[in-house]
């Protein structure tokens, strides 16, 4: 039996702490906050989109960082996996779009109290407010850590699952990073991912709440598409969010060091050209009599409106029946590419998921184990892997940490 010590409390960290305790080791876990999985509590707008119901594969195609690295994890510990293992302490799932899987209550606190309990059903030592401040070592292997209060905590095994840096009011403040270059562990450059974007066009702030959905986005850099997906968004006080922008942002995070992103808002990406024109056309034979500033309250929302009447340069006063085949054909155009710049994204702090961390080079991908220190592992968002939206970054901290916890 190993005396193994766990470091954080979150998704990651539950389940390498339950695993190991499950295989018969004396299993302590150390939470810095007062209380486990705060991070899990807000995911999926408190509902816990806890992971993906596609195949293994799939889900592996939805990792956009280190994919490669994480193949003996997602098949050692699968979706089906993890929905069984929470179906065993009383909390069932149900899949929704894009095959999100949700817990049927809606409540994120009932995953976090599945993992308490399959942790308690194995005895578990949880100690919460308690803070590494380092691990010890001795003679290349882990001894053990020490506390900010100076107590040490002696064990043969610790797993470092501490978070990234997103949301740090969670506890994700970057400890395992600190812990990792004491043991001259590469960190990969730490960059926000599945975060909202800032645009420089000013007119984005003026339909800052408005929300669309079924267009789709498209990301340019130097003339070469890097990203379109067709979904829902919302304008910001600073530029656009929403689910196809969280995703757009993990994709053009490598892009923007060297230039300038372009994005094309496509508002009736289900119309080609022709279908368009025949819907414009039946409008303008409605509305003829009117102000264009009357004519498109079928086509658009309100308060995209005057946006699209300003960019497009017809004179707003101007009746319906007097625009001339050019300008129709023009306003057509503007619909389907609205053209946006990318000034940056959000900070990290506002960010779903940390991308960066722990060079995956320097941990084996079977167990979870340094390569620089015998009895060190490390599993969740602290590696430097990431995934879009839809589930498969929170199967990325199960599975690590189901590895991790059966590998000590």
């Amino acid at each position: 039996m190993e005396t193994v010590i766990v470091i954080g409390g979150g998704a990651a960290g539950m389940m390498a702490a339950g695993t190991a305790a499950a295989k018969g080791n004396q299993v302590i876990l150390l939470e810095k906050n007062e209380k486990l999985g705060k991070k899990i509590y807000i995911t999926g707008k408190g509902r816990c989109n806890v992971t993906n119901n596609g195949d293994i594969e799939d889900l592996l195609n939805h990792i956009t960082t280190n994919k490669n690295f994480l193949y003996s994890a997602f098949y050692t510990f699968t979706n089906e996996d993890l929905i069984n293992l929470m179906h065993k302490y009383s909390v069932f799932t149900k899949v929704e779009r894009g095959n999100r899987v949700f817990p049927k209550s809606d409540k994120s606190s009932d995953v976090i109290k599945a993992f308490e309990s399959y942790m308690r059903e194995y005895n578990v030592d949880i100690r919460l407010q308690r803070q590494v401040s380092e691990i010890l070592q001795e003679k290349g292997q882990v001894i053990g850590v020490r506390l900010t209060d100076g107590q040490k905590v002696l064990g043969n095994k610790v797993i470092v699952a501490t978070g990234g840096m997103s949301y740090p009011t969670t506890g994700s403040t970057g400890d395992g990073y600190k812990f990792a270059k004491a043991f001259d562990h590469d960190i990969v450059p730490i960059k926000p991912s599945l975060a909202p974007l800032e645009i420089q066009e000013d007119w984005v702030k003026e339909l800052q709440g408005l929300s669309l959905k079924n267009v789709s986005l498209q990301a340019s850099f130097k003339g070469k598409v890097i990203y379109e997906e067709f979904g829902e968004m919302i304008f910001t006080h600073f530029g656009i969010s929403g689910p196809v922008v969280l995703s757009m942002s993990n994709y053009i995070k490598n892009y923007l060091e060297k230039g300038k992103i372009e994005i094309v808002l496509n508002l009736k990406p289900a119309l080609s050209s022709e279908q368009l024109d025949k819907r414009i056309i039946k409008d303008f034979e409605k509305y003829s009599k009117k102000q264009f500033k009357n004519a498109l309250k079928d086509l658009l929302p309100l308060k995209l409106i005057p946006i699209v009447i300003s960019i497009s340069g017809i004179p707003e006063e101007k009746y319906v029946n007097q625009i001339t085949k050019d300008e129709r054909i023009n306003l057509l155009h503007l619909l389907q590419n609205i053209k946006m710049t990318v000034k940056k994204i959000r900070p990290i702090q506002e960010a779903i998921i940390t991308s960066g961390g722990i060079n995956t080079k320097e941990i084996n991908p079977s167990t979870m184990e340094s390569k620089k220190i015998k009895g060190l592992y490390f599993a969740g968002e602290v590696i430097d892997v990431d995934a879009l939206t839809g589930g498969y970054n929170l199967q990325i901290a199960f599975s690590t940490g189901f590895l991790a916890g059966s590998n000590v």
